[in-house]
């Protein structure tokens, strides 16, 4: 039996999805966490085959003792995985300590973590990218702004649009300046909307599953002005986008993997491509966030837990079914006066609606704090409700979702 390390496989509240799938293919699912045994829910712990409780998964001498454990008990681990990009560099320096050959190790971090390190391997599969300078000092910064315009700054290792934020003037460069920053990217603005390529890929680098998602919201405004929160699975992926995210795929060297690479599709004629070309943003080794793993589901009529499990097991993939719809998500913030209660969206979309309820803390300042979850036959559909969501009392629906 090989034995699959997971770590965090509470959080997401969704994870412990994965590890059912993988204990259904015959692992040995083993999670390590920092919620307490008696505190998991009921599917978290049957899920797993051993719990191990640390006081804090940031405290690395305690996840290496609960990993060396697991091994001393159960043998080599054969995988470790958190599916997590807070702790993707946790993983890949565990498995080079316990010598686990599948995944990344700490020497492919920098390609897969580092915004400024990511652009070589776009360019590589042939897919532009925003110009850029490493926000180090205001001269080379205030420099590069002149050239470009308007711009971007974010951490270089970051998650996210958190702390990121948009640069119009030399005003707006002198106030990023004068608060603490380290290792920031200064990238050109793009008028874009986001769009990602999500797929599972197999051993070989193939990908065995492929969808993707469309952010008509700025992620940007989203966390900085706490604005609603929404994006859409599509229903089908755009062939000129599958192209460019398996040319990625090869590029950045992904196997066993789930993926989410995100690109602009371009808003306007540009340096970079005409409207409706594809820009790239930033790639992202696992699954999109919160709940779009239960959206990519309802949108495909499929299960990708399942599927992951089965890419792991070197199983065949089994055939996609031709029953796909539009899932859509808003995530709406407490305090805010909308026209439309929770009950009376209930009501308005019935059937519609999938899931709704309130969003994990860590999660809210990028997804709202209340979420609902629907799914449409018609893109129409998807932007009345997006627009009818999020509308404030006594005020018409935005109009700025197409």
């Amino acid at each position: 039996m090989k034995n699959f390390i997971f770590l965090s496989p509470n959080f997401p509240e969704n994870y412990w999805r994965f590890c059912a799938a993988l204990r259904g293919r015959g692992f040995r699912v083993l999670g390590i966490g920092d919620c307490p045994y008696d505190a998991l829910r009921e599917e978290v712990r049957r899920s797993l085959d051993e719990y191990y409780y640390v006081t804090s998964l940031e405290h690395y001498d305690e996840v290496y003792g609960a990993v060396a454990f697991f091994a001393f008990k159960y043998g080599k681990p054969d995988w470790l995985e958190s599916n997590n990009e807070y702790w993707l560099e946790r993983d890949a320096r565990l498995r080079e300590d316990f010598n686990i050959a599948s995944g990344f190790h700490p020497a492919d971090m920098p390609s897969v973590k580092l915004k400024s390190r990511m652009k070589a391997c776009y360019r590589q599969a042939g897919i532009p990218v925003a110009r850029y300078c490493m926000a180090d000092d205001f001269a080379t910064c205030r420099a590069f702004l002149r050239e470009v315009g308007r711009a971007v700054v974010k951490p270089d290792n970051g998650v996210g649009a958190n702390a990121t934020y948009p640069i119009s003037s030399e005003n707006d460069l002198e106030e990023f300046f004068s608060r603490p920053h380290a290792g920031y990217i200064m990238e050109e603005y793009i008028d874009g909307t986001i769009c990602s390529y999500d797929a599972i890929v197999d051993a070989a680098g193939t990908p065995v599953f492929e969808t993707g998602n469309v952010t008509p919201a700025s992620l940007m405004n989203i966390v900085n002005e706490r604005a609603e929160s929404m994006f859409y699975i599509v229903r089908k992926l755009d062939p000129r986008l599958r192209a460019l995210g398996r040319a990625a795929v090869k590029s950045f060297g992904v196997r066993s993997r789930f993926i989410h690479f995100e690109f602009f599709r371009l808003n306007a004629d540009c340096a970079l491509g005409k409207k409706d070309d594809y820009a790239a943003l930033e790639v992202n080794m696992r699954p999109s966030g919160g709940c779009s793993p239960d959206m990519m589901n309802y949108a495909n009529a499929t299960d990708v837990y399942a599927r992951y499990a089965d890419m792991i097991a070197g199983l065949p993939a089994a055939p996609l079914s031709d029953k796909t719809c539009f899932c859509a998500f808003v995530g709406r913030r407490r305090g805010r006066d909308y026209a439309l209660s929770r009950d009376e969206i209930l009501v308005r979309y019935g059937s519609h609606i999938k899931e709704y309820g309130d969003v994990d803390p860590a999660l809210a300042p990028a997804m709202g704090d209340e979420r609902f979850l629907a799914c449409f036959e018609r893109l129409e559909e998807v932007y009345a409700f997006l627009r009818e969501a999020v509308r404030i009392a006594g005020q018409p629906a935005k109009d700025d979702y197409a």
